[in-house]
């Protein structure tokens, strides 16, 4: 089985890219943010703080996510519900990124994408792919793009959806998880030695597929 690893801050593109190449190389997208997620809209919808790691850790127990295919689109399942479309807002966003620093969450959900790295050829993406969940990945690719193109980026895809948001703020959530998942206790966000580093700050979604499939094909 051939494993990419795409890791990387938020809102550098990792999902959209990560989605386009496996579709075009036949691969299997594994979403791990869409995981983490799904299972901080389970906390959520719980009413559990971030702050309160005894019912976190507790609530783990009950949860059980997957990922499946239908006519070729992602489906994101969590105790037998589909969650697709209430996963990706900013409340769900900033509560997965409070609590994935906890060790008990991590540790399921790590174990559930291992579990799918075995037995397909998966592109997966996240914050630390390359350096915990698959360490022994044939590909790993570390995309990143400036805190401002980033928050543009989010801003465009956000209004293009009719929501009203402020660009500043955006910005300064985006930097603000940076901080988090880069100096959080258990698996940081960082770049792999053996990644290769790409800035996608100065390029559209197709340069940077091009980029990446240039990347795959000089090492796999």
């Amino acid at each position: 089985m051939i494993n990419i690893a795409i890791d990387g801050p938020a809102g550098a593109g990792k999902s959209t890219i990560a989605k386009r190449l496996a579709k075009e190389l036949g691969y299997i997208y594994v979403d791990t943010g869409a995981m983490y997620r799904a299972m901080a809209y389970y906390f959520l919808k719980n009413h559990i703080s971030a702050e309160d790691e005894n019912r976190i850790a507790a609530a783990c127990e009950h949860v059980d996510i997957t990922i499946r295919y239908q006519d070729g689109e992602q489906q994101v399942i969590l105790n037998g519900e589909n969650v697709n479309g209430v996963i990706r807002n900013e409340e769900v966003g900033n509560m997965a990124s409070s609590t994935s620093v906890y060790p008990v969450v991590r540790k399921k959900l790590v174990e559930l994408q291992q579990q799918l790295a075995v037995k397909e050829n998966v592109i997966m993406d996240g914050r630390d792919i390359g350096t915990v969940v698959l360490p022994n990945a044939d590909v790993k690719i570390y995309l990143t793009a400036s805190s401002k193109v980033r928050a543009k980026r989010r801003y465009d895809e956000l209004t293009s959806k009719g929501e009203v948001c402020d660009l500043d703020q955006i910005e300064q959530d985006i930097i603000d998880r940076d901080y988090r998942d880069m100096n959080r206790e258990t698996s940081p966000l960082k770049q792999a030695d053996d990644a290769v580093l790409l800035d996608s700050s100065d390029l559209d979604i197709d340069g940077v597929v091009e980029k990446m499939k240039e990347i795959i094909k000089s090492r796999v």
